[in-house]
């Protein structure tokens, strides 16, 4: 199994891409136990065999058709709003943007590249310098995984045989967290570099602003109440609010708004379908690499060994932070969570760490991970779309990374403490 690993590093690497690294990995694990070939494709196909899973392309779909029906303007219309009185409102409306978005489309990259494409330009002709603008986008885009209904969370629950249900709603608070601690730093960093433009409105001027504002956002905003209320309501299962809120991001774009064209619909489906078949593959090959870990019984002896070094689950927590932001660093969220979920998640239950408590650690770890070098996905779409090469992003998203680092140890921690007092 070693071999099998540090031929997955190679690929990785080699720039071999991610979803054939993990496939073709695990074959020397596998040969080695003479286990034949032909069980690979049974694994992946079982895995993809999900209702559960059926969720990610129709998330994927609505986010697309959001997108291309000009929802996201709307809701950075909205945000601007009520952030703009203040310092740093702009890059604050990217917080509140991402936040939006997220509820909608369940997807980092999808809330990165919309979000972006509407404020970076705006934020560089309000005297944002263009690095900090691109590093703003890309630290609030991670909201996209945390808040529901997130496809990483989907994917967890899958693999970690949790609620899916229990798992978004646990993923509020910290998605709050995060969104009003980036608005908060940015607050400071505006102040002290004199970031942005300052508003001279009056209270009336502002409030007409709003409910027009608000006028134009208020259907959009209807989606996630929709579709997270019919979740909680228990009036639809996840997969069936992901097929709503494409009914409805239909009726938004191509009835409502007319936005969308039915000439669009081929190309909107097309890319949403290609976006699906990369993250289903990876899925399914991420999967084989995980029975070959089981069947080596890496899972076992890795969690006998972190045993061996501590069971205090305060501990276990800090070692799985510093693990999980090494991996985030260089694999693929969803191809991460598969991998070290079956491996963690036992340890963290045996030690009575709730799986939906250490469900969000890993989702919150990882998400991280979109934002820093070098696989970070939301640092390479920003980067495209201020035209800003990377190295440039890297000393202004420093300061963002400390506050999303403080920000999880406050989500892995706080449970723990009020469990124990309570």
């Amino acid at each position: 199994m070693i071999i099998a690993l540090a031929l997955l590093i190679l690929l990785f690497l080699i720039g071999t891409p991610i979803a054939f690294g993990l496939g073709i990995a695990p074959l020397i694990a596998l040969e080695a136990r003479n286990i034949p070939l032909l069980i690979v494709p049974q694994i992946a196909f079982e895995a993809l065999d999900s209702f559960v899973l059926m969720a990610i392309p129709f998330f994927i779909l609505a986010g697309r058709l959001m997108q291309a029906g000009g929802v996201a303007k709307r809701l950075v219309d909205l945000a601007i709003v009520l952030t703009g009185w203040m310092r740093g409102g702009l890059a604050s409306a990217s917080v509140v943007t991402s936040m939006f978005f997220a509820t909608m489309s369940g997807s980092s990259s999808a809330t990165a590249a919309a979000v972006g494409t509407g404020l970076i330009p705006e934020m560089e002709r309000s005297r944002y310098p263009r690095p900090f603008a691109a590093a703003t986008i890309a630290a609030s885009a991670e909201l996209g995984a945390i808040i529901p209904p997130s496809v990483p969370m989907i994917v967890y629950a899958v693999v970690a045989g949790v609620s899916i249900t229990d798992l978004f709603i646990a993923g509020v608070v910290p998605g709050l967290l995060i969104g009003l601690s980036l608005i908060a730093f940015i607050y400071v960093i505006a102040m002290r570099r004199d970031y942005g433009v300052l508003t001279t409105q009056s209270v009336a001027e502002w409030a007409s602003d709003f409910r027009q504002a608000f006028k134009r956002a208020a259907l959009p905003l209807l989606i996630p109440v929709i579709v997270l209320g019919g979740i909680y309501g228990g009036i639809f299962t996840p997969t069936e609010a992901a097929v709503v809120s494409v009914f409805y991001a239909m009726v938004l774009g191509i009835g409502v708004y007319r936005t969308i064209g039915v000439g669009d619909l081929p190309k909107i489906l097309a890319d949403s379908a290609l976006t699906s078949a990369i993250v289903l593959i990876i899925v399914g090959f991420a999967s084989v690499f995980a029975y070959a870990l089981s069947i080596h019984q890496v899972p076992q002896t890795l969690a006998a060994q972190i045993i061996a070094i501590s069971s205090n689950p305060f501990v276990f927590l800090l070692m799985v932070n510093i693990v999980l932001l090494l991996v985030g660093m260089f694999i693929e969220t969803l191809a991460a969570v598969i991998v070290v979920t079956p491996i963690l998640a036992p340890i963290a239950v045996s030690l009575g760490i709730d799986p939906i408590h250490f469900g969000i650690v890993v989702i919150v770890n990882l998400a991280i991970g979109m934002v820093t070098p070098p696989v970070g996905v939301n640092l390479f779409i920003v980067s495209q779309i201020a035209d800003t090469p990377i190295e440039r992003l890297i000393k202004p998203l420093l300061g963002f990374m400390g506050v999303l680092v403080i920000d999880l140890l406050l989500i892995s921690y706080l449970p723990l403490v009020m469990g124990q007092l309570l």
